[in-house]
């Protein structure tokens, strides 16, 4: 659907509503829940804005609600742009296409249809109640990025899984084997840290785990509904049970991967650190990734961020499990020693599948770029 550049401006004033939900609406770590998405919604009359909001809390008021408890009366004869169309069924809240009808918006414009089963077919209803309606937009990809975990997730029933990696400016992620290397500044590691709010888990690596002994906690920012998940792909055990995760797992759950070529007495010694740890086949190069996903889903866990290292993230493009990349770039270079983030030295996403989405963006001296991949 086509949209003029009025409606267009307020839809796109809804979505970027939509993001200030980021790490607060997603559900908790509950299987038998479904995820809430990211939504903003604008309300105008006249071309004027009367109330705008946005879905703020998991089980609170759904951002059509906010927007017209933000109007007041003036909702009435107002057209909603929503960036997701308006649910449809008795969750933990009304519907908000029930709200939309009783507060007399008389047209309503939404970005992107709602893939849900049950929540899904918002727009009949309220077309059926006389409401003029308008959706999807033609450029739906873009109300899509609002919040792609809950779209694929709809889709595939299996995890959202993003990488992040921070390399120089000649493609490496370290500046010599097994030696911890810090590239970015202040500036992006916070923003790091408003990724991982957004995420049900953070995952790393075990030699990863081993070399920079991370937390993996969100420590900046506003807190997250629910701590995410810190998880280690460990196919062999080799997680220090007095490692930082563990002296911490008081602060969110930690979750370890390995395999039957684990030792078992270790892994008795994490479990008793407080992780808890899942075997997964042992294939060659590691863990069975594709397994271990299936496992995380059956946990409840609807989206990962993997922070590294490379060998992880690259047998997630390999393998076709991961869709996007957050890659920040420090300008710094390390040369041949360094250690390469891609196979073969590459110092390119590019030749990897990964296609650019959007503009950089400067984070201090840092600069990060997404990519996406189509899965």
């Amino acid at each position: 659907m086509g949209l003029d550049e009025f409606d267009r401006t307020w839809l796109l004033r809804a979505a970027a509503l939509a993001g200030r939900g980021w790490g607060r609406v997603h559900q908790p770590r509950n299987r038998d829940d479904s995820p809430n998405p990211l939504v903003g919604c604008v309300l105008t009359r006249n071309g004027k804005v009367v109330g705008e909001g946005w879905h703020q809390d998991y089980g609170g008021p759904h951002a059509e609600v906010n927007a017209i408890r933000a109007a007041g009366e003036a909702a009435r004869g107002a057209t909603a742009f929503v960036s997701l169309e308006p649910c449809s069924h008795h969750g933990k809240t009304p519907p908000c296409t029930e709200a939309l009808v009783e507060a007399g918006v008389v047209r309503v414009v939404f970005g992107a249809a709602d893939p849900g089963v049950e929540t899904g077919g918002g727009g009949d209803l309220l077309m059926h109640a006389g409401i003029e309606v308008l959706g999807p937009a033609s450029d739906v990809q873009m109300f899509h990025d609002v919040d792609p975990a809950f779209f694929h997730t709809a889709r595939h029933q299996k995890p959202y899984v993003a990488l992040k990696l921070a390399v120089s400016l000649d493609g490496r992620i370290a500046a010599r084997v097994g030696e911890r290397t810090t590239l970015t500044g202040d500036e992006a590691n916070r923003e790091v840290h408003r990724l991982r709010r957004g995420f049900d888990s953070v995952m790393v690596g075990g030699e990863t785990a081993r070399i920079d002994d991370p937390v993996l906690t969100v420590r900046h920012g506003p807190p997250p509904q629910t701590p995410p998940t810190r998880i280690v792909v460990d196919p062999r055990g080799i997680l220090a049970p007095e490692a930082a995760l563990l002296r911490g797992v008081s602060e969110a759950p930690v979750l370890i991967f390995a395999t039957e070529a684990a030792d078992a007495e270790r892994l008795s010694m994490l479990r008793d650190a407080g992780a808890s740890v899942e075997i997964v086949e042992h294939v060659e190069g590691g863990a069975n990734l594709k397994e271990m996903l299936d496992r995380c889903w059956n946990l409840g866990i609807r989206s990962v961020l993997c922070e590294g290292g490379a060998k992880l993230a690259t047998a997630l493009t390999h393998e076709g499990l991961a869709r996007r990349l957050y890659l920040f770039k420090a300008p710094m270079t390390f040369g041949s020693e360094g250690v390469a983030a891609f196979p073969g030295g590459e110092s390119n996403a590019e030749s990897f599948g990964w296609v650019r989405a959007g503009e950089p963006h400067p984070f201090g001296p840092d600069v990060l770029l997404t990519y996406d991949r189509e899965i």
